[in-house]
């Protein structure tokens, strides 16, 4: 019998192997706002990284990015993918209305179960996206922003929506430190996003000192 995880494995390695480095634009990318401030310097000076997905973060990456044009395929009649830019920030916009602009993002049922629970709170547990968005709102002066979140298990949607201006002064205080860093050098890392397990995604980690692993439990 044919192996189809080792061959799925091998395609996604392969592909990440072969793959030309990506040059970054030298601007902030709204997509990493939230995260560990050494991350995002080294992400805008396009710093090589020092270690190599591995297969199982490249699967869960490449099934997000199945049902992320999945859903944007059933949306034909709305500007996707808008170039934002401004002359120290780049990214794209994964929806615009005329009013909003929408993230995508897919995540696994028990994740989604966990924001049904009576105390959880969107705003903070996803304080990154929230950014990411808010911050492509305001840039295109949209009132509006909001996350689709995908269950990759069984497409259940759950919308969130908001006012751009409820992340008004977090944005400027997430721009200002990014801006004073980059004037300033390279900051200590800190993990910040992803319930504090944001180093083990992290593509610098091998090389970072600030590093923090959580053990399992």
């Amino acid at each position: 019998m044919i192996n189809l995880q080792e061959i799925i494995d091998n395609a996604l390695l392969s592909e990440q192997n072969s793959r030309t480095p990506r040059t970054r634009s030298g601007k902030i990318s709204p997509s990493s706002l939230g995260r560990c401030f050494k991350y995002q310097y080294w992400n805008r000076k396009n710093e090589p990284p020092s270690n190599p997905l591995e297969a199982r973060t490249l699967r869960i990456f490449a099934a997000g990015k199945l049902f992320h044009n999945y859903v944007e395929a059933l949306l034909p009649n709305l500007q996707k993918e808008v170039l934002v830019e401004t002359d120290d920030i780049k990214g794209y916009a994964d929806i615009v209305t005329e009013d909003s602009v929408v993230d995508i993002k897919s995540h696994n049922f028990g994740d989604q179960k966990r924001m049904w629970g009576k105390t959880y709170d969107i705003y903070k547990e996803k304080l990154n996206y929230w950014l990411q968005v808010a911050l492509y709102a305001k840039l295109l002066d949209k009132p509006k922003c909001g996350l689709f979140f995908v269950s990759k298990d069984n497409l259940v949607v759950d919308q969130f929506e908001s006012p751009t201006s409820r992340f008004k002064n977090m944005l400027e205080v997430e721009l200002e430190t990014l801006r004073t860093h980059w004037r300033g050098g390279l900051p200590k890392g800190q993990p910040r996003a992803y319930n504090g397990n944001e180093c083990k995604y992290c593509s610098f980690a091998e090389k970072c000192e600030d590093k923090v692993i959580k053990e399992k439990k």
